[in-house]
């Protein structure tokens, strides 16, 4: 069967009507994508498992399937492009190319730039070094895990569709209907009042995008045919994790009283610090300090980091305030609170 086409512009300049397969798209940055893909007319199908199939969704065309063992609904199928927003091991993208490898014009990897080492330099960009091979022998995806395996998806993708491949690799992905609850902890607890807990220093600087502007970004990329690769995070201007806290605080009119606590004794509570102050490092000065110039090049414009905020404390409150999948309980942080002045002292 002839390749499908990839997408392109029309004569006048104005993008064609572009088919479109995402693979995931019901959450989070997939729904961005397809609100956003639907918006501008494009037509979209969405495989996925059924299992959040959200009520104000577009009109888009819902394929229902395990990639893992379904991909049969794809048969004799063809798109102009294919999103994958979930592949996490190698042969993932291997079963997909070979289910419909050869009918579509175009492929997006959805990867991360947790495809650099944690120790990575400030002002790294695309062409810092990845982790090298050889690759965990596992579909066992950890924290040690999950940036080889991204890093040997990518090698597949190359090979699969070759030509025909645009990598994204975004930071940390936040706003509205984040199922991570990772940026929202720190913005729902600023925004909650009384004494708070935060992990200094207040001017350690933090990055990330807004799952709207990277959903834009990614389709302007497609509608481009772009085959390159791409660090995506935000905001434009640097922000601190001083400044989000306070936005949020001053969004809700909090009385929110900030107390930092040193870095080193934070480090020091073990492993669980990683879940009770998320998207933390200060430890790692390259963390948050990546070079998104050439995704600010072709066109990423991420919004305002106060816009996000609002966002989503907005959508958070909406949803009802649900127990968060990250962060701290109350009576853990006045556990640490009690504790912090009494090692500090």
């Amino acid at each position: 069967m002839a390749r499908r086409r990839s997408p392109s512009a029309t004569g006048d300049g104005r993008v064609a009507r572009v088919k479109i397969l995402t693979v995931g798209g019901t959450r989070f940055f997939g729904r961005a994508f397809v609100e956003e893909a639907a918006r501008r007319g494009h037509e979209v199908s969405v495989f996925h498992r059924g299992e959040s199939e959200p009520e104000d969704l577009p009109n888009v065309e819902h394929l229902h399937g395990d990639r893992e063992d379904g991909l049969d609904v794809l048969a004799r199928r063809s798109w102009d492009a294919v999103l994958d927003t979930c592949a996490f091991v190698p042969r993932e993208v291997a079963d997909l190319a070979a289910a419909i490898g050869d009918r579509i014009g175009h492929y997006t990897l959805v990867s991360s730039l947790s495809v650099h080492p944690d120790e990575l330099p400030v002002g790294a960009n695309e062409d810092t070094p990845t982790h090298p091979p050889p690759f965990p022998n596992t579909e066992d995806v950890t924290e040690e895990t999950y940036g080889p395996l991204k890093v040997a998806c990518e090698i597949e993708a190359a090979g699969a569709f070759a030509g025909r491949l645009l990598v994204i690799r975004p930071g940390y992905i936040v706003g509205p209907h984040d199922p991570t609850d990772r940026f929202t902890y720190w913005v729902r607890r600023a925004a909650a009042g009384g004494e708070m807990l935060a992990a200094g220093p207040p001017d350690a600087s933090i990055q990330g995008i807004d799952a709207r502007d990277l959903g834009r970004f990614v389709l302007d990329r497609i509608e481009a045919s772009d085959t390159d690769t791409y660090g995506v995070v935000g905001p434009a201007d640097p922000a601190t994790t001083a400044e989000v806290l306070e936005s949020a605080r001053s969004f809700a009119g909090a009385d929110t009283t900030l107390i930092w606590a040193d870095q080193e004794w934070v480090l020091g509570l073990g492993d669980q610090h990683e879940r009770w102050f998320p998207i933390w490092h200060p430890h790692l000065p390259g963390f948050h300090a990546y070079d998104a110039s050439k995704a600010m090049a072709a066109g990423l414009e991420p919004r305002p980091l106060d816009e996000t905020i609002a966002d989503t404390l907005a959508w958070d409150r909406d949803r009802g305030l649900p127990p968060l999948e990250a962060g701290m309980s109350p009576e853990k942080e006045r556990e640490l609170l009690d504790a912090w002045p009494a090692r500090a002292s």
